[in-house]
């Protein structure tokens, strides 16, 4: 029987997905399984690891039995997965907690204030290619060790949750260069562990495996785990990466000059470089061809309109039918600018910036009000772009994932906006078909991930600029960013007044 199918799986933050996946990229079977956060308090984000690996099983067998003979047509298995949450486990593979601390996790702060209080940027920025944060792995484990020491003195290795989800196939450890590229504890230039950041932080160097190749072939399923998932034994099991990384692989990007807009309640805008942008405004994320992503992580996006549509329609209206309202309204929204900072900003130097709407006349109505949010959200991001360019060119094409890739208006305000073309990919789920990607090309089915992508990553449709409405939103860009900057002055007055 031949192998030619492609295991993928995604341990998300909302639950764990597995597909199968032919050799031209085309998904066969798919299967979700959910998981909750656990909130002990304000700030805290938890989950089980065993959830995740119970989660896999039931995927597994689930799409395993959708396809025939699948359990022996496997030729590969390949995991991403949400990055960042800090698994421990023990020499023997048993966790030391019974939790792992999620990306979202908030309750590292008072380690990271004590971090950037010892040590500015410019002492470490060009080794970590992002500042301090609450979100790295570093903090994390720092957090461990001086609130649970036990499970840190305890502790062998610390894993991801693809990471995890690679132990308990094969019994292997590893990490990749996606997710130590954000761990703040590597080096950007020799993508190798840096002993000053384990210095530095205090951390245990024998805690980390190597760092090896997302492609990289971790181990072949250990002799108990066919039996709990249905598949043959000796299946290769690759390394795998970040589920961000893996899915601008799968939609994609691989080669610099090329930029992602993911847009859905917030919006990640992403870069494409041959190096990190070191820029205290800018977050840098090895992807897994090689090359790296520089984004910024914007808190308006997606929310934005599900606020308009509350507020102006008591959710009683689609969001179709507010795209067909905007619709109506000429480009530029009659000189109506909207700042969409509905929750602040997440980055910059206005974490407490508000929204607004700016230049309303009796000559506007709904459809200005909408299209304003659309055009609002698009300037907003517009204004990060510079920064992601670093010294490089503007981007040459963007590719649009998550629900805003679903509004055929705002794909053409924002190709406009950019002044660049914007691709729509036909399968949305770039993370399965970016670890199909790698599956290809570890089980010698592509030569290189290139030809893979070439292959396996296919668009619906390209949407170009429009002339007009480029050059009306460069006139208007210049508004927008000094109304950002003069509304600055007003928001901490803003505060006071609810003080």
């Amino acid at each position: 029987m031949p192998r030619d199918l492609y295991l993928a799986i995604d341990v998300g933050t909302g639950g764990i997905r597995s597909a199968l996946v032919d050799r031209d990229g085309k998904m066969l079977a798919f299967s979700l399984q959910e998981h909750e956060q656990i909130v002990p308090q304000y700030g805290w984000s938890e989950q089980r690891p065993a959830d995740w690996w119970s989660g896999v099983k039931a995927t597994i067998r689930s799409v395993a039995a959708k396809v025939e003979g699948a359990a022996g047509r496997v030729a590969a298995i390949c995991a991403c997965g949400q990055m960042h949450g800090s698994v421990l486990i023990d020499a023997d593979g048993a966790l030391t907690r019974e939790t792992a601390l999620l990306w979202n996790d908030k309750r590292t702060a008072p380690q990271v204030a004590d971090f950037a209080a010892a040590h500015p940027p410019e002492s470490y920025l060009t080794a970590t290619a992002n500042l301090a944060a609450p979100a790295w792995p570093a903090f994390k484990l720092r957090w461990i060790a001086d609130n649970d020491p036990q499970a840190y003195d305890r502790a062998a290795t610390l894993l991801m949750p693809k990471d995890y989800i690679g132990f308990c196939l094969t019994g292997e450890r590893a990490w990749d260069w996606t997710e130590a590229s954000m761990s703040f504890l590597m080096d950007v230039g020799s993508r190798d562990w840096s002993a000053e950041l384990f210095r530095a932080t205090g951390l245990r160097r024998d805690l980390l495996p190597d760092i090896r190749a997302p492609w990289d072939l971790l181990g072949s399923l250990k002799e108990d785990a066919p039996a709990e998932i249905g598949l043959s034994p000796g299946t290769p099991v690759l390394v795998g990466g970040g589920d961000y990384p893996v899915a601008l692989l799968g939609s994609g990007l691989t080669q610099p000059g090329w930029a992602s807009d993911v847009t859905g309640t917030s919006a990640i805008v992403t870069v494409i470089h041959d190096a990190p942008v070191i820029d205290q405004a800018v977050s840098n994320v090895a992807t897994v061809e090689g090359n790296w992503g520089s984004f910024t992580l914007l808190d308006a996006g997606g929310d934005a309109v599900r606020w308009a549509r509350r507020a102006f329609h008591d959710n009683q209206l689609s969001y179709a039918a507010l795209t067909a309202a905007a619709e109506k309204a000429d480009c530029g929204a009659r000189s109506l600018f909207f700042l969409p900072y509905l929750s602040g900003q997440r980055f910059g130097e206005a974490a407490n910036a508000r929204a607004q709407f700016f230049g309303l006349t009796a000559a506007h109505g709904l459809p200005e009000l909408h299209r304003a949010v659309l055009e609002g959200v698009a300037f907003s991001m517009r204004r990060e772009l510079s920064g992601l360019q670093g010294l490089g060119d503007a981007p040459e094409r963007f590719v649009a994932a998550g629900g805003g890739a679903k509004s055929d208006l705002w794909v053409a305000i924002k190709a406009s906006m950019f002044d660049a073309p914007y691709l729509i990919p036909a399968e949305l789920e770039c993370g399965v078909v970016g670890a199909a990607c790698m599956m290809a090309v570890a089980s010698g089915d592509a030569p290189d991930l290139k030809a893979a992508v070439t292959r396996m990553v296919r668009y619906d449709r390209e949407v170009q600029p429009d002339p007009a409405w480029r050059d009306r939103y460069d006139r208007m860009a210049p508004v927008f960013d000094a109304i950002c900057e003069e509304s600055g002055r007003l928001y901490d007055r803003l505060d006071g007044l609810d003080g």
